[in-house]
């Protein structure tokens, strides 16, 4: 197979033509800085800065004014939860899950860490990856300090109900931070129905390029008073020092609104090839076991576990075809996934489970491919 599958869209995608058509004039011809409005090339700058600044605000239903730029989604994570636990040096308690993402989990114990009588309460997660939002009720009070909860998760897919989560936060006062990183593009997202106060997102997993995010602070919300990580010049609200990144704004912007206006298309493409995959698998004689919630899910996501059968050794054998046995940012620890763990999995599972993210550019004749060759190499590792 000469040509290379790609099937690992939660770790990153690849950048959208269109996008990196819309950065190239930002790159080299309009390459001012957006703080130097005195003469037109920052002007022009500082103009497409702005302009994305809309763009990502209509993907999320907040104001262009409550979109801060990053460096991506961690970043944003960082500012938020650490920002907050310096300004709010009386609230004690950090809510969150043991499904997060590392940006918060080592985030949070850090935090902690400092010293002081800061603290985590962990939420409980079920076999399927879901939290409860009565949990969350029970442990959120006058000391929280914030609620980290991902909107969608992604290893599994599971998606949280972050609507009744945004609810109990709200009437508590709790400041709810929310790691959009996975489900934008896949999902609609809507701040008012969510009740977030604070969000963070990354553009390369939504089809734009690397190194550029967000976070959105609602204004008026219980985490709108941030203290900031980076010093010096006062961009970005005061939050983030350093020139601005026109290219990687342009092209986050770009993506966004792509996402915003191919959504419906784009969820109906990926949840048929997520289809195809799981039928021509089936179809073969093996019968994996699906982790995570399926009513609750990603559309794009599959992960499917060969009990017996090592995940490590199945992407080792595999030709042509892209994929992993968990997040981007664990791969290399050879080691199970902190998310199945917390889920409860039997050892079995541990380390018989792989992820498949479809995406954009995936056909279904690479999906059949693509299923054909996980089908040879699971049937060749079982018969040793």
């Amino acid at each position: 197979m000469s040509e290379l599958i790609y099937l690992d869209h939660h770790a990153t995608t690849p950048c959208d033509p269109r996008v990196a058509d819309a950065m190239v004039p930002y790159l080299v011809e309009h390459f001012g800085n957006p703080s130097s409005t005195q003469y037109s090339a920052g002007r022009k700058a500082k103009e497409a800065v702005e302009n994305a600044r809309v763009q990502v605000a209509e993907l999320v239903g907040v104001r262009p004014s409550e979109v801060i730029f990053t460096a991506g989604a961690s970043e944003s994570i960082n500012l938020a939860l650490k920002g907050l636990a310096a300004s709010r040096p009386r609230h004690t308690t950090l809510v969150t899950s043991p499904t997060e993402h590392d940006a918060v989990l080592a985030t949070c114990r850090a935090i902690v860490e400092e010293g002081g009588d800061r603290r985590m309460a962990w939420l409980d997660v079920s076999s399927e990856g879901l939290i409860d939002a009565k949990d969350v009720a029970r442990k959120v009070g006058e000391d929280t300090l914030a609620v980290a909860v991902m909107a969608a998760n992604n290893e599994v897919g599971t998606v949280q109900p972050i609507a009744e989560v945004g609810r109990i936060c709200r009437a508590a006062r709790a400041p709810l931070l929310v790691d959009l990183a996975q489900i934008l593009g896949k999902i609609p997202v809507s701040a008012a129905e969510m009740g977030f106060d604070l969000a963070a997102l990354s553009a390369h997993k939504f089809y734009g390029p690397k190194g550029i995010g967000a976070l959105i602070i609602r204004r008026g919300g219980a985490g709108d008073r941030l203290a900031p990580l980076i010093h010096g010049a006062g961009y970005e609200r005061g939050l983030r020092a350093g020139t601005l990144n026109v290219p990687g704004i342009v092209g986050l912007g770009a993506a966004a609104e792509l996402a915003r206006l191919e959504l419906e298309e784009e969820v109906a493409h990926v949840r048929d090839l997520r289809d195809v995959f799981l039928r021509a698998v089936r179809a073969a004689g093996l019968e994996p076991v699906i982790n995570g919630s399926w009513e609750h899910r990603l559309p794009n996501n599959l992960h499917l576990a060969f009990p017996g059968v090592e995940a490590s050794l199945i992407l080792e054998a595999l030709e042509g075809v892209a994929l992993s046995a968990g997040s981007a940012c664990s791969t290399e620890k050879r080691e199970a996934s902190h998310v199945l763990r917390a889920m409860g999995l039997p050892d079995d599972r541990l380390f018989s489970s792989l992820r498949l993210g479809f995406g954009r550019s995936n056909t279904t004749e690479q999906v059949e491919r693509a299923a054909a060759e996980v089908v040879r190499v699971v049937k060749l590792l079982s018969a040793r």
